[in-house]
């Protein structure tokens, strides 16, 4: 009889844990989407300088600290802020030592520079002394308002999956119930910069000639996707 009793307590238990974990909701899945394009306006660049010989003369050599010192002056004429000029790499760390042991040793440093118009390296490249600038370099960009734009795009991609829904549901005589589920999906899309770095001779490049770099910025492309469930209701 006990083991009669506990059969059928076992028994009533699985089924009720088996009721409890079966969802018999009628249910719906959709997914929506939003993009969008927008132009950069946060644009990272480098310029690498290094030191040179004037007329081929080892005793006339233009300094690494006065070429960083036109940069930094032109970068500050140029209104950015100190915090966005930065050093990048210097060719070595232990420059002094090096210099004392080749005379015809040539620093060279790069360095980073935020901008927000690139119409300012006209001015900034233009204000230092081309044959010590050895290359320039985009080296990625962003938009400043990126963040409220994922979240306008990720609603609507939301916005757009509860129409999908609703008309889906319309079709075979349902209505659309509460949501059940919500994922993201990120489908952004950073491309890089088409350019071309600007590598300059010393011996063939004067202060009119110096060319700009060509750039083409393509637009940075958003598109989110939204998964959702939502339940069937008559």
């Amino acid at each position: 009889m006990k083991k009669i009793i506990a059969a059928t307590l076992l028994a009533i238990i699985t089924t009720t844990a088996f009721s409890q974990t079966v969802d018999t909701r009628r249910k719906i899945e959709v997914t929506g989407s939003a993009e969008a394009e927008v132009t950069p306006d946060i644009i990272y660049f480098s310029i690498s300088l290094k030191e040179y010989f004037k007329d081929n003369n080892s005793k006339k050599k233009v300094d690494i600290e006065t070429l960083e010192r036109q940069l930094q002056t032109a970068v500050l004429n140029a209104g950015i802020p100190k915090e966005d000029f930065t050093i990048n790499n210097v060719s070595a760390y232990n420059y002094n030592w090096e210099k004392k042991k080749n005379p015809d040793f040539l620093a060279s440093k790069q360095y980073r520079i935020k901008i927000t118009n690139l119409s300012k390296l006209n001015d900034i490249l233009g204000a230092v002394d081309p044959k010590g600038i050895t290359a320039t370099n985009i080296e990625s960009y962003d938009y400043s308002k990126i963040a409220s734009l994922k979240r306008e795009l990720k609603v609507k991609a939301l916005q757009d999956a509860k129409e999908k829904a609703t008309y889906l549901a319309q079709a075979v005589g349902d209505k659309l119930g509460n949501a059940l589920e919500i994922s993201e999906i990120n489908n952004e899309s950073y491309p890089q910069p088409v350019y071309r770095t600007m590598l300059m001779k010393a011996d063939a490049v004067s202060a009119e000639a110096a060319p700009m770099p060509d750039i083409d910025f393509k637009k940075i492309k958003l598109n989110y996707q939204m998964r959702t469930v939502f339940e069937l209701v008559k």
